[in-house]
């Protein structure tokens, strides 16, 4: 599986196309506004896309002061023109009432995620300092640079593959307010090379104090992810626990069950695995008062005698 939809809702929000032309339509509740300039001329020119700069900054000439939840779609040919976190972070003085941005709402029709030329997302929490919400996706190119800021709440990264160093970056800054992080690890064929020890600061409970809600996703390490969890400090603090779109199968789960408790918790995700029904069972028996979810169940691949399981993303 790969990204095959849009977002339909961001940051509590319904998400309303930016049209092509005309004034932005009227709206009876907040909404995130998607903006988007999807184009691809046959060339490997790999500069900005031009066509992208002119209409964005036409976008926020006529409803910047007004925006406060934004999707950024295709910005050209993703494979081919980088991100436009400069033009971002630029019109920061425009945008003064953004809270929310979700950069790379696109589909794998688009641009596959392992092609989508990002860069380092963090200038944008410095050219936002009032953000809140931050959600990222990419594949190549895709960095991010120890960063401050005051006010952050959510932080999201999703990719088919997420590389230590960008990990690390990411639990060497200082987010007091953070409550929800949710990192997509994926695969080392696209990149994710980060392990449970390139995590351990975060599961220990050294960062981050405000965290409520963690989600390790899309990751092929799923069982050592969970295995670590069964035991790590920063459990106890969690509300939600979200393991889902990787490959969890009986090993994790029976460690996460047989190790500290987990009835404090809200939620546990664990949906698109590879568990026994008698496991899945299990998981739900165990936390009567917690929301177990365990659905989309996958069956490995069978291969000349070897066994293969995939996470949701992965290409």
């Amino acid at each position: 599986m790969t990204f095959v939809s849009h977002a339909r809702d961001f940051a509590g929000r319904p998400v309303v196309d930016v049209p092509a032309e005309g004034p932005l339509p009227s709206m009876d509740a907040p909404v995130s506004w998607r903006f988007d300039v999807w184009h691809y001329d046959g060339t490997d020119d790999e500069g900005l896309s031009e066509e992208f700069r002119e209409a964005f900054d036409q976008f926020v000439a006529q409803a910047g002061p007004s925006v406060e939840s934004l999707v950024v779609g295709s910005w050209g040919y993703a494979a081919f023109h980088p991100a436009p976190i400069a033009q971002l972070c630029a019109a920061a003085p425009r945008l003064p009432a953004l809270r929310a941005l979700f950069l790379g709402d696109i589909t794998s029709e688009e641009c596959e995620v392992s092609w989508m030329k990002v860069g380092d997302v963090s200038p944008l929490l410095e050219a936002y300092p009032a953000l809140e919400v931050l959600r990222v996706r990419g594949g190549e190119d895709f960095g991010f640079s120890p960063v401050r800021h005051a006010r952050l709440r959510e932080l999201v990264v999703e990719s088919g593959g997420l590389s230590r160093a960008f990990v690390a970056a990411v639990l060497d800054s200082d987010l007091p307010a953070l409550t929800d992080l949710e990192l997509w690890l994926g695969t080392p064929d696209y990149g994710g090379d980060a392990d449970v020890a390139d995590l351990a600061p975060l599961l220990a409970g050294e960062r981050f104090p405000a965290l409520r809600r963690l989600g390790l996703r899309n990751a092929e390490i799923a069982d050592d992810l969970a295995e670590a969890l069964s035991a790590a400090p920063v459990v106890r603090r969690l509300e939600r626990l979200d393991l889902s779109l990787g490959t969890l199968g009986d090993r994790g789960a029976a460690a996460l069950l047989a190790g500290q408790p987990l009835g404090h918790l809200a939620e546990l995700d664990l949906h698109h695995h590879y568990l026994s029904v008698e496991m899945a069972e299990a998981a739900v028996a165990a936390l009567p008062g917690v929301r177990v979810d365990v659905s989309d169940p996958r069956e490995p691949d069978e291969d000349d005698g070897e066994s293969y399981r995939y996470t949701a993303v992965s290409e």
